[in-house]
């Protein structure tokens, strides 16, 4: 069992949980993730680790609520205990000097982005990122990613900010007076990936996306995460979750994360009846 030591909402439907486990704070690195349980009874779901604290023993991750699991997370308290905490799994996200670098997240991605942009500042990167939010009030953790940025904008869709353009004209914007970007990484809802793929396809500069497919054991031994990638299947869990973004199926990967879609409205259903008569 693994001790929530916090947990809060910090924009409407995105949560943030930090979570005891000295064991695994030692050996986190950016990109990796963790699997969770919310109790005996649920699934296990993947969470990036958004940041970690060696001193307090503790992990952070920012989940967004969209099914059962995630609602029962969202209830948690600190106090509560978790059956099911593990990791750190997946491959690490390559660290390296390359020179400039433009990190994109939205949603749950400005949390799963924030290591990385931190890791790659730290190796002396120039740090240009891009958030992206449908308005204003969905922004969180701003000043965690503008100490680690050289740059920083915002994109929402209420005029909030000076941008209101969706995510992949902003990052077109962006490449034609930033002329040598050198990577490009990506991290939120799986469209906002593929966008930003795109964008940077006929400027062929490497793209990485996080990819979030539907996990059971994030060990490679199911393969409910099954992805192909330059037309090889591999697993987001052991190959992955981090992959050229100019390279992934995305057509399949659409299609796949729909396959469970009616069951999980049905367990939905089915938990609000019980829980909320």
């Amino acid at each position: 069992m693994a001790k929530i030591l916090k947990r809060e909402r910090l924009v409407p439907n995105i949560h943030l949980i930090e979570v005891e486990a000295p064991e695994i704070v030692r050996k986190c690195r950016p990109g990796q993730f963790v699997i969770v349980m919310p109790d005996d009874k649920g699934e296990r779901i993947p969470l990036t680790i958004a940041d970690w604290d060696i001193q307090k023993g503790s992990i952070t991750s920012i989940f967004l609520v969209v099914g059962t699991s995630t609602h029962k997370l969202a209830n948690l308290h600190a106090g509560d205990e978790v059956p099911v905490f593990v990791g750190p799994l997946g491959k690490p996200s390559e660290i390296e000097k390359f020179g400039t670098v433009l990190c994109a997240g939205g949603c749950f991605g400005i949390a799963a982005i924030y290591p990385i942009a931190r890791a790659l500042k730290e190796k002396g990167n120039k740090v240009i990122t891009l958030l992206d939010v449908k308005a204003n009030y969905l922004l969180y953790w701003e000043d965690k990613l503008r100490a680690v940025s050289d740059h920083f904008s915002i994109s929402s869709r209420d005029n909030y900010y000076d941008c209101k353009e969706y995510i992949p004209y902003s990052l077109k914007n962006i490449l034609k007076k930033e002329k040598n970007i050198d990577r490009v990484v990506s991290i939120g809802c799986t469209y906002l990936m593929y966008t930003c793929a795109e964008a940077t396809r006929l400027h062929e500069i490497k793209t990485m996306v996080s990819l979030n497919p539907i996990m059971v054991d994030g060990t490679g031994m199911c393969g409910a995460c099954r992805v192909t990638v330059g037309g090889k299947t591999k697993f987001a869990c052991v190959d992955g979750p981090d992959f050229d973004g100019h390279l992934v199926d995305w057509d399949e990967l659409f299609m796949r994360r729909k396959s469970y879609f009616d069951d999980e409205i049905q367990s939905m259903c089915y938990w609000e009846r019980k829980n909320f008569p």
